[in-house]
């Protein structure tokens, strides 16, 4: 059914709204066994390594500023296919770095390129659903998105045995290239409402709106500290595995999809039942589940457990609570004001992984070699989720009271 609030624009497929999302998280996770190789590769300490991942979210958190506000003055279509090219672009730039300040670089770039698919599904489905269906459709969504991201590590670690770092890359731009002319074919304008004129003031309009509303900072908080928690994994996990469990870089692509299994999950759950408990039920149910699966992760450290499962399966647990949070706490996000819902999903995205890349460099700074400055990050994230989210449902009952 379409979303009546902006009439009945047309409804493109699903599978290819998945695709356009997967093209960001597929870039962030497959190089990630190959981490440590980079490390001798370029002769730096893994700190520095670490940057391109910090980089790479900087790079998606600032351009999905410009991306959403754009997307809702000229399209979502246009703003896709432009930023599909500057994927492609960066990462052919990867591909031939010769050091790790060009691959930084080049991670930047392709970050930018990624953010759009990220941001534009989510406008795209507001577009055409309302707010409960939106989160309904953003699980659905979410949940075939993460395929990509389920498989994508242990590829990029059999590529990185066989024949480098480099051929992850090559392999992204591939994926790009074949989802660039997918959407050049099929994937109709849905932003048929907008307005065409006026310049640049709408979407200024438009912005100052969403940042004095507590609401959207409330839910936008629940987003960030949700998926934090799993930032702060992934900037830690390829050390802890490959390093401290001495797991070959293959076998770590083999237990990351565990964390993929438990967000496809909750997505499913998600899509299946937030039209029926409610999204801020769903959030918060969520976000206790990711908590007493840091507490787990907490425990197994102080007990000295090394299992390859003491590390990824919390995560799984952790990684299913950011299923159950993040389409619900988006779908208020892009409800709030739906004919700013590009700028809201946009500047929430932003936000969100912004505070993920400090989260990375946090990690970073204060690891001592174990997983328990990592899991006790984990734990006050996800409990700031929750705050955050609580928070949000009260403006929202004051403001509608």
């Amino acid at each position: 059914m379409a979303n009546t609030d902006t009439g009945a624009p047309p409804h493109p497929s699903l599978l290819l709204l998945v695709l356009t999302s997967t093209i960001g998280p597929v870039a962030l996770n497959i190089f990630m066994p190959s981490m440590p190789g980079m490390q001798a590769y370029f002769e730096v300490d893994y700190a520095t390594v670490q940057l391109t991942l910090t980089f790479y979210l900087l790079a998606m958190a600032i351009s999905q500023v410009a991306i959403g506000p754009l997307s809702d003055r000229f399209g979502r279509r246009p703003l896709l296919i432009a930023g599909l090219l500057i994927y492609l672009l960066g990462s052919m730039l990867a591909v031939f770095a010769t050091s790790i300040t060009m691959l930084i670089l080049a991670r930047m770039v392709q970050g930018i390129g990624g953010a759009s698919g990220i941001v534009l599904s989510r406008a795209i489905i507001r577009d055409c659903y309302s707010r409960e269906q939106s989160a309904s459709m953003i699980g659905y969504v979410t949940m075939g998105m993460v395929v990509g991201p389920l498989v994508s590590p242990y590829i990029g670690g059999l590529l990185d045995e066989r024949f480098g770092w480099q051929a992850s890359f090559v392999l992204l731009f591939g994926l790009g290239a074949i989802i660039l002319a997918l959407v050049l074919a099929f994937l109709p304008e849905t932003h048929i409402n907008r307005a065409r004129g006026g310049g640049f003031s709408p979407l200024v309009a438009g912005a100052r709106l969403l940042f004095a509303s507590p609401a959207f900072w409330s839910y936008t908080g629940a987003i960030s500290f949700a998926s934090g928690a799993f930032f702060a994994f992934l900037a830690a996990a390829p050390y802890i595995a490959i390093e401290l469990m001495e797991l070959p870089p293959r076998v770590y692509g083999q237990y990351f999809p565990l964390g993929a299994i438990g967000y496809m999950t909750g997505n499913f759950l998600s899509g299946r039942y937030s039209i029926r408990v409610g999204t801020d039920r769903m959030i918060f149910i969520g976000s206790l589940v990711g908590i007493g699966a840091t507490m787990l992760l907490i425990a197994s450290t102080i007990l000295q457990i090394q299992h390859p499962l003491s590390l990824f399966l919390p995560m799984c647990i952790v990684a299913l609570s950011n299923g159950l949070v993040m389409p619900n706490a988006t779908a208020r996000v892009v409800s709030l004001h739906p004919e700013h819902a590009g700028a809201a999903s946009g500047l929430a995205g932003s936000i969100q992984l912004l505070s993920g890349a400090l989260i990375t460099v946090l990690v970073g700074e204060i690891g001592d070699g174990t997983q328990l400055p990592m899991a006790i990050v984990m734990s006050i994230a996800l409990w700031m989720s929750f705050l955050s989210a609580r928070m949000g449902r009260r403006v929202v009952r004051e403001s509608e009271g």
